[in-house]
């Protein structure tokens, strides 16, 4: 992970998409957002100016999963309304069910709480996310139940559906996405250009071909999935400082 030392900015005031954005076209499956865990939220934010060199948006809290967000514009010419999510578990805050995104994971919590926040996992955002989730299920991918949820923005309601285990699990190690499917409105149509643009997403897993033939059966284009030994997700993101790369490695 490249590191520099540098003041981090802040993000530019304005959308990264104008008023057409408002009605963002979800009728084909792509990568949303990538999910980096934190140990607190200021550690997050800490980290993503230390290593991206600018400071994130506001998010919101998630009552359900006792979790809260920063948010970051990443959009790119390949995937113009990708954002990163910074999460952490919330302390105010009691879940009423297991969190997502495999945050209750013992092993995940204390790797993350040692060595710092780590891109843990990613969204897919899917056109039907119940024909996705059955395309999956007939591959032997459960992916638990499918939730409603708003939250009123600036630009109107924000509306969707994901999908989340009653376990919390992350599947095939978190390599393969949570589903999720918006409604009218998208998150990153208000979020601020940053300066920083995703260049790529690359997957390495012992399971390549079932992870390959999972996104296949989404739809989700343009993501590199390799054979590993274990486990990895790396993006690349080009950043103020330059290229840089974040990754699940601990």
């Amino acid at each position: 992970m490249r590191r520099e030392k540098m003041s981090p900015r802040r993000a530019r005031p304005g959308p990264i998409c104008d008023d057409a954005g408002m009605n963002p076209d979800f009728s084909s499956a792509a990568l949303d957002h990538l999910i980096v865990m934190a140990d607190t939220l200021a550690q997050g934010v800490a980290w993503c100016e230390a290593t991206l060199g600018v400071t994130p948006a506001p998010g919101g809290e998630h009552a359900l999963f006792g979790t809260h967000n920063r948010l970051l514009a990443v959009a790119s010419p390949a995937w113009p309304l990708a954002y990163l999510e910074i999460i952490a578990v919330n302390p105010d805050a009691a879940p009423t069910r297991r969190r997502w995104f495999g945050m209750d994971e013992a092993a995940l919590q204390e790797a993350v709480r040692t060595h710092g926040p780590r891109l843990t996992h990613w969204v897919a955002r899917v056109p039907d996310l119940a024909a996705a989730a059955a395309a999956w299920a007939a591959q032997g991918l459960d992916v638990g139940d499918i939730l409603a949820a708003s939250r009123m923005t600036p630009r109107g309601l924000l509306q969707w559906q994901i999908a989340v285990r009653a376990d919390g699990r992350r599947l095939l190690d978190g390599c393969a996405p949570t589903l999720i499917e918006w409604g009218a409105v998208h998150p990153a149509v208000s979020l601020p250009a940053s300066g920083v643009t995703l260049q790529g997403l690359r997957l390495a897993h012992p399971r390549a071909a079932a992870l390959q033939g999972a996104l296949a059966a989404a739809g989700v284009p343009g993501v590199v999935v390799e054979a590993g030994a274990a486990a990895a997700i790396c993006a690349q993101l080009q950043t103020p400082r330059g290229l840089v790369e974040i990754d699940s490695g601990f």
